[in-house]
């Protein structure tokens, strides 16, 4: 991809703040080699089109949450671009599942119907993952390619704003960002996983949605209206 046509298909805040980095170019290779992946034959996911997405819908100056995933759900039909998400009508994934019943024990809202969670990247919630392309059916096949070059470039970014930020952190491999994180100027909400497999180790319990409220309410930021349609 042209560096002219990734930075359109990014914010313009996203593509100043990885410059200056010096993780713009990685991206660009990155998402050529994703590119040459599909040319020769193997299916990748997010689509094209989605790859970019938490990029490209959430603006880094808006940002008042992070969560940060793992990678792209493997599971053909699934990834969307945007952490644990999935387009409506998609069966929504156990991991995701497991983030509806905190929702529902944390805030007391009804269990949400869809699994799309773009209502809350547009509200400044960024939906990341720390690695954002996987071949289908192969879970952290992409874990190896240097995704985490540009994440880690986007966590100092965003640390370094002048805003006050939560980050939640769900599993190890988010966890690993948080040496990136002024922890002065940040809340870190860390936990296990979600997923199936680690969600009864803390993951319930944990209650981020109404942590990470009450702490930018009381820095003077606007908080997330977490609530998704239930019908």
């Amino acid at each position: 991809m042209p560096l002219s046509e990734l930075e359109q298909a990014l914010k313009t805040d996203w593509a100043d703040a990885l410059r200056d980095r010096g993780a713009l170019s990685r991206l660009q290779e990155l998402v050529s080699r994703v590119g040459a992946e599909r040319a020769d034959g193997l299916a990748i996911a997010p689509s094209d089109g989605d790859l970019l997405r938490a990029l490209s819908t959430t603006s880094m100056l808006d940002i008042r949450v992070v969560i940060l995933g793992q990678d792209p759900y493997p599971t053909p039909g699934h990834a969307d671009g945007l952490c644990f998400s999935v387009r409506p009508g998609v069966a929504i994934p156990r991991s995701l599942g497991n983030i509806f019943t905190e929702l529902e024990s944390d805030l007391g809202l009804p269990r949400p119907k869809s699994g799309s969670l773009v209502l809350w990247a547009e509200q400044g919630v960024l939906l990341l993952n720390t690695v954002l392309s996987v071949t289908e059916g192969q879970p952290a096949s992409h874990a190896a390619w240097g995704w985490q070059d540009v994440t880690d470039a986007m966590i100092s970014a965003i640390s370094d704003c002048a805003n006050p930020t939560v980050f939640i952190l769900w599993g190890r491999h988010a966890q690993a960002k948080k040496r990136l994180i002024d922890h002065s100027r940040h809340l870190v909400i860390e936990s296990p996983h979600p997923s199936p497999l680690s969600a009864r180790r803390g993951f319930f319990g944990s209650r981020p949605f109404s942590r990470a409220n009450s702490w930018l309410i009381e820095r003077g930021r606007k908080p997330v209206d977490w609530r998704l349609p239930a019908t």
